[in-house]
């Protein structure tokens, strides 16, 4: 960058010419693409004419008003870029292009005027903290332990949810239901969130697949729900505009009833007005797909609720697991621990659900021996006659070219499918007797299990359950395990005897995540430091400098904080609430915002080296040898360094903007990461008092120490 800039600013000569060549180059490639490609949008071309015709013609500018001529075509640049920004962007919605034009020059206009106005006071600023350096730097010690104060009072969470664009809904039903009559429910419940507007499509499933890697029960329900995007886009996932006749207020259509394409038309929501978030559409479908004898279920979506149950075994978020050593004690202990869970304020009674361990009707055929021998029959030629007419039996396989297929011979269904048919099987003795299977065996019903589950040698069973709102994954399993072994040993839950259980789900992710964090944070923290010492070869230098990271840290708590009180951005600007515009709701402690702390701990120190470096050579150039002297030097390179400091701080801030209104796949995630990033940038401004104020006190302690003369 140096060499190019040297080349085109300050190059005489034949620097000059190629100037003016490299103009034209980048003039005709303008043109050529305005007539050939099309791919830049028309605020871009005009920007690049507009540049290279400037530079073309600047020196035929009279120079009394040459400066004018610059000012205005910086102005006039600035909204070009703040044109094709608002276009990008939109934060107001994609149907309000002038407020979003507005919107983002008033956001750049006040961020950089005030920088601007905070340039011109600096040295008076300056030269006032250095008066009473002492209370300044309590100040912003205080700040520093506010921001500590707030992160070991935070509410702790493995990952923020991320937008799927779909819903998992998963009841479930009793065990003894037939497959009929879970058919039934499904077909009701697709039905009721079909005729949900936002959603695109529903498909409900039952069962499992013949593979021990999906142990599904009949009675458990799995429903896949595609909801629409909030507005209308094409193939590529870019919104389309439609013709819109304000006089009516509502859109054009066509004779079939269709909306009609439109460039300079706007953007058909698909959600009601109600709708707001997907939070809202989740509402709606628990709302409908209530069903008599089904349980609801918990907020899940399909890709993360297969990796929970990849994790923990559990189809929810979190769950307890109960171990035992047989089914029956299984069941009485999670029933006692669904009793209590429905009690606990944090989890979401609505959402509780025991494993009903034995509950699953089973067909038993208990073979009399004394009825048999009077028939002269063995045990086994009846189990074969069983086998054969309910089971089948494999008998032969057809060959039919390279295919093979296996035949079972069993009776008809009719035959087979009720209590009283299958007593009526008919049974031959030796002698060629025809004797009803109900005369040979007692034919019951029992309570069997409907599936068994083991794990670290112990039988398991599930109880699962999902947070209320407000209430972060951690917050709440540490509360429930809390709570339910205080109860244990108060004597008001009683379980069975060897009866264990423990709290399982995401929040185990989260506690593997702190333990490797409180590895990698301080090693980055390490290297931030051992790279400032090589810059400055000096510990005491490098500590001053590494102030920066202690601001930037504490201002990202102090904003995670603020994102959490009611009264945050409780403002409207153009119509358009700030709070529902930046996405201010209560932010967890995840791993997502660990990262953006550490992508803010590579950029804190930003401000303090540039001034730093740039107080250590006025010092060398100037050796004050008085306090007065060492002060003006302190206030000469700050001055000088204040305005790249501020630029550099201000190019990341405005970077940030865009990505805490972002409402796209993937916001989910990358809001709280830009969070931390965007206030400790903010609070780290505060580092170009602070370092120059420590470096003051330290030349002026060295004055001191020296030997009077």
């Amino acid at each position: 960058i140096p060499p190019i800039a040297q080349w085109l600013i300050a190059g005489k000569q034949n620097g000059e010419r190629m100037k003016r060549v490299l103009w034209i180059l980048v003039a005709l490639l303008a043109l050529v693409e305005i007539g050939f490609l099309g791919w830049l949008p028309w605020t871009a071309r005009i920007l690049i004419l507009g540049v290279s015709g400037f530079h073309l013609i600047q020196d035929k500018i009279a120079p009394h008003i040459q400066g004018r001529v610059t000012l205005g075509f910086n102005i006039l640049v600035a909204l070009l870029i703040a044109s094709l920004l608002a276009g990008d962007w939109n934060p107001l919605g994609p149907e309000r292009s002038g407020a979003n034009l507005l919107f983002v020059i008033l956001s750049i206009g006040l961020l950089l005027g005030g920088f601007l106005i905070f340039i011109r006071i600096y040295p008076t600023l300056l030269a006032f903290i250095l008066n009473f350096k002492t209370v300044f730097l309590s100040a912003s010690g205080l700040l520093i332990v506010a921001g500590f104060l707030i992160a070991i009072d935070l509410k702790k969470e493995f990952m923020p949810s991320l937008d799927e664009g779909s819903f998992l809904w998963m009841p479930t039903t009793m065990p003894h239901a037939s497959v009929g009559e879970v058919l039934d429910v499904i077909q009701k419940q697709d039905k009721a969130i079909g005729g949900i507007p936002e959603v695109e499509m529903v498909v409900g499933k039952l069962g499992r697949v013949d593979s021990p890697l999906d142990p599904a029960p009949v009675s458990m329900i799995e429903t896949i729900i595609n909801y629409k995007p909030e507005y209308r886009s094409d193939e590529n996932g870019n919104t389309v505009t439609y013709q819109y006749d304000d006089d009516i207020g509502d859109y054009v259509k066509d004779q079939n009833g269709n909306l009609i394409l439109d460039t300079n038309g706007r953007p058909y929501r698909n959600w009601r007005d109600h709708i707001r978030t997907t939070d809202d559409i989740w509402k709606e479908i628990v709302s409908v797909a209530q069903v008599p004898g089904t349980t609801s279920a918990p907020k899940l979506q399909p890709i993360a609720a297969r990796l929970v149950m990849l994790q923990s075994g559990m189809r929810a978020p979190m769950g307890i697991k109960v171990f035992g050593p047989n089914l029956e004690s299984l069941e009485t202990a999670a029933l006692q621990i669904e009793s209590e869970l429905k009690k606990i304020p944090s989890v979401n009674s609505a959402t509780v659900f025991a494993d009903r361990v034995v509950g699953k009707p089973y067909l038993e055929i208990d073979i009399n021996r004394e009825s048999i021998s009077r028939y002269g029959m063995s045990i086994q030629a009846v189990q074969d006659v069983i086998e054969v007419a309910v089971g089948g039996r494999h008998v032969t396989q057809t060959v039919e070219g390279r295919e093979r297929y296996p035949v079972r011979v069993r009776y008809m269904r009719e035959l087979r499918d009720n209590f009283e048919e299958i007593g009526n099987i008919l049974v031959a003795n030796p002698d060629g007797l025809q004797i009803p299977l109900k005369q040979l065996a007692d034919i019951n019903y029992v309570r069997g299990p409907q599936v068994i589950k083991s794990e670290n040698t112990f039988l398991t069973g599930y109880v699962i359950f999902d947070k209320s709102t407000g209430y972060s994954e951690v917050e709440v399993a540490e509360e429930v395990e809390s709570i339910l072994r205080d109860k244990e040993a108060a004597g008001t839950m009683i379980l069975p005897e060897n009866v264990t259980f423990k709290t399982a789900g995401n929040y185990e992710n989260q506690q593997r995540a702190e333990k490797r964090l409180w590895v990698v944070i301080p090693m980055a923290l390490v290297v931030i430091f051992i790279i400032l010492y090589l810059q400055f070869r000096k510990v005491l230098t490098s500590l001053l400098v590494f102030t920066g990271i202690a601001f930037a840290w504490s201002g990202g708590f102090i904003l995670i904080w603020l994102y959490g009180q009611p009264w945050f951005l409780d403002i409207s600007v153009l119509g358009a609430n700030l709070r529902e515009l930046f996405q201010v709701h209560p932010i967890n402690l995840s791993v997502a915002v660990w990262v953006g702390f550490l992508a803010l701990f590579g950029i804190a120190t930003d401000d303090g080296v540039l001034i730093c470096t740039y107080l250590r050579q006025t010092f060398q150039e100037r050796k004050p040898t008085t306090v007065a002297a060492i002060r003006e030097a302190v206030i000469y390179a700050g001055t000088r360094r204040v305005r790249p400091a501020l630029m550099t701080s201000a190019t990341t801030i405005l970077a940030l903007l865009p990505v805490l209104t972002s409402t796209g796949r993937g916001s989910d995630i990358m809001v709280p990461m830009a969070i931390p990033t965007f206030g400790g940038m903010l609070l780290a401004l505060i580092t170009i008092f602070v370092v120059p104020v420590l470096y003051s006190m330290i030349e002026e302690f060295k004055l001191k120490l020296r030997p009077k003369t």
